[in-house]
């Protein structure tokens, strides 16, 4: 009987490992590139069979896996933990790892260091930095390194604080401006894509006109080449206060303390476990088991009862 969802996976067999050249073929041919983020290793698999683009193992798990209120906090230990988990649920999407905030600002030497440690021990394929200025610098020392990188403008979690909060950025002609200059300097430097979140439609649409790299939308419009959510946001796992930008696709937080809900007052009223989820044994074996026991419990009382007393 049909539970009524449409089913989005998509068959194994049609699905063909996402590579960078292809990527940039597909924003040269104007098909729409879907990327999500993913921390863990069912994330990853749900990622995998829905068949997306791109999977970014954002330091946004700071927020939605790891319960910090920023994501300046997460470290790049706790990055590669996760990091590692996703690459063992992705075969076909790219995948992308974002660098935490320390690991790439003071110098190239360290930035190169960080992203080369980042690939390695994680299997992702790139790196992601956030904002322009010295990021810019930091980028094309890690494109020069021989790793592909993705840049980050508008909206940078990571240097929230500095922007104002977590508010729409580049609202002004000096300041988007500035995201263009920033854009163009992403691009020279080798970066073969571009974030833009939480920027009026229209400035994300100019500036993505102008670049030959790919872009990618949160809270930008649909002028970009792709779009990224927050795995968590997207499926109602997370709770409070959401972007304007986000769409919430389906309730998955309301499921969740449904089912735990109903397993607590099915144990609590003893119908669960039932028959169905029990194991059983061979009746023989049974009895030859409570023999056992039995005769053991015999003899420890008949030891007791004549031990001497001391």
């Amino acid at each position: 009987m049909s539970s009524g969802v449409r089913s989005h996976t998509v068959p194994a067999a049609d699905r063909v490992a996402m590579s960078l050249p292809r990527l940039q073929e597909m924003k040269e041919n104007g098909e729409p590139i879907v990327m999500v983020t993913a921390y863990d290793y069912p994330s990853a698999t749900v990622a995998e069979a829905a068949g997306v683009d791109l999977v970014l193992v954002g330091d946004s798990a700071a927020n939605v896996v790891l319960g910090y209120d920023r994501t300046d906090l997460v470290s790049m230990e706790e990055m590669i933990v996760l990091g590692k988990a996703v690459r063992r649920g992705l075969r076909t999407p790219l995948m992308i790892g974002d660098m935490p905030m320390g690991s790439y600002e003071a110098s190239d030497e360290l930035a190169v260091t960080m992203a080369q440690r980042m690939i390695k021990e994680t299997g992702c394929q790139a790196v992601k930095l956030e904002a322009g200025g010295v990021s810019v610098q930091r980028a094309r020392a890690i494109v020069q390194a021989g790793i592909p990188v993705m840049g980050h403008l508008g909206l940078t979690p990571q240097t929230a604080t500095a922007l104002g909060g977590y508010k729409a950025q580049g609202k002004s002609a000096r300041a988007a401006i500035q995201m263009h200059e920033d854009a163009m300097a992403l691009e020279r430097a080798g970066c073969f894509a571009v974030v833009f979140e939480a920027v009026p439609a229209e400035i994300a649409a100019t500036i993505a006109e102008r670049l030959e790299i790919v872009t990618i939308g949160i809270g930008a419009g649909a002028a970009t080449s792709g779009q990224v959510l927050v795995f968590h946001d997207l499926l109602g796992i997370t709770t409070g206060h959401m972007a304007k930008f986000v769409k919430q696709y389906a309730d998955v937080h309301a499921t969740m303390v449904d089912a735990v809900g109903r397993y607590s007052d099915e144990v609590r009223g003893g119908s669960f476990p039932g028959p169905e989820h029990v194991y059983a044994i061979d009746d023989e074996e049974l009895a030859d088991f409570r023999r056992h026991v039995d005769d053991r419990a015999l003899a420890s009382a008949k030891a007791w009862e004549w031990e001497p007393l001391t």
